[in-house]
């Protein structure tokens, strides 16, 4: 699929997402309205507030505060307060258009290379709707400075602040982009029609294993390494003294860790076995979308695996935390309370960027290398052959 067939579903699927979070943003101040609160109980609502407020252009009350604080008085404070106030929607204004520009670049990749055509529609789907929540989640980063500098403490503590502002917004993400997704690949399907035939890489079963393996062994070194408890507390431990770089245990536990698991302690030994499953079907998705993959692709470059491993990071994820959930629900007594139980759903995001573009780079070379060491006795062999018969 060319690029100009692939652009303009990519651009309708990042403009929808980037209206579904404006209008969820711009929907939080109607919790408070008498309707809202008749319907829903206060814990709900403030559930859902606290979900749709870093999408929203109405400070929360905490920046207010800031604002308020930061200034002095009379006519400056409220200076200083309107400034603030101006650079939290500067913080919004750039969250916004950075959706829109990661998420069609994404997008354009995923649609040229793997086209929803020839059974491949459900793949497509579930890979842009995991690239929706990375472009949001890189959204919510580049914009973090701006955010909190609006709060008027800017310089104090700044990575721990930048972690938690990264961490946010990520429910709703999951929601509006399964329907950009699905928007996107409608699009894609009607744009893929009159193409002609495309054509698709043979990828001997071996290579693909392989490749699938080297991939997800880099997943789990995140997964059941660094995300063990012991050391996952030296990662949180580190603490150099060096002004905004200080303190960056929090920000590097948000890039590095896909989750976190210890000893049997308390709790029995068959429910420990039973949260590991959880972990192990995040394994299983990645190693299944890696093997995969190279078949389904137009062509197996190094750009279309990577953002492919991306992707099955970040579903892979997703399955998992569903399964915990419930997990969460069938053994306690939240199975009644949805939004508790969906309280991690989304986290992981950006260990699963930084992990799955080395586990899809380290698949596609694996992948390439293989195969080509595959190739070459077979071209020895035709090749020497002629010479054979001349003989």
């Amino acid at each position: 699929m060319t690029y100009r067939r692939a652009a303009l579903p990519a651009l309708a699927g990042g403009l929808l997402l980037t209206v579904l979070l404006w209008w969820a943003g711009a929907s939080a101040h109607a919790l408070h309205l008498p309707g809202a609160t008749g319907m829903l109980d206060g814990r709900t609502a403030a559930e859902l507030e606290r979900w749709l407020t870093p999408w929203s252009y109405d400070p929360p009350a905490s920046a207010w505060f800031a604002t308020d604080a930061s200034g002095g008085a009379g006519e400056a404070a409220g200076d200083a307060g309107t400034n603030y106030r101006a650079l939290y929607s500067t913080a919004l204004q750039i969250r916004f258009g950075a959706v829109f520009a990661f998420f069609v670049p994404g997008a354009l990749l995923l649609v040229r290379r793997l086209p929803p055509v020839g059974g491949r529609m459900p793949a497509t789907l579930l890979a842009l709707w995991a690239w929706g929540l990375v472009a949001g989640t890189l959204a919510v980063t580049v914009s973090a400075p701006w955010l909190i500098a609006s709060g008027g403490h800017g310089s104090f503590r700044f990575l721990p602040h930048l972690a938690g502002v990264i961490s946010s917004g990520r429910q709703v993400l999951v929601v509006t982009a399964l329907v950009a997704a699905a928007v996107t690949v409608l699009a894609a399907r009607v744009a893929a029609k009159g193409s002609g035939p495309l054509s698709y890489e043979v990828v001997p079963a071996r290579p693909a294993r392989l490749a699938a393996s080297v991939g997800t062994a880099v997943i789990a070194f995140s997964l059941v390494v660094l995300s063990y408890q012991p050391v996952a507390a030296a990662l949180q431990q580190v603490s150099p003294n060096s002004g905004l770089i200080a303190e960056p245990g929090d920000l590097l536990r948000q890039w590095l860790l896909l989750g976190a698991w210890s000893d049997p302690a308390a709790e029995s030994f068959g429910g420990w076995l039973l949260y590991r499953a959880v972990d192990v079907l995040l394994l299983v998705v990645v190693w299944w979308a890696l093997r995969r993959l190279p078949a389904l692709l137009t062509r197996a470059t190094v750009p279309a695996m990577a953002a492919g491993a991306v992707c099955a990071t970040v579903f892979g994820l997703l399955a998992s935390q569903l399964l915990r959930m419930a997990v969460d629900g069938a053994s306690s007594d939240l199975s009644g309370d949805l939004q508790r139980l969906s309280a991690d759903i989304g986290n992981g995001v950006p260990a699963a960027l930084t992990w799955g573009l080395v586990a899809g780079t380290a698949a596609a070379l694996t992948l390439r290398v293989t195969v080509s060491r595959a190739e070459s006795p077979v071209a020895a062999s035709a090749g020497s052959s002629p010479v054979c018969g001349d003989q």
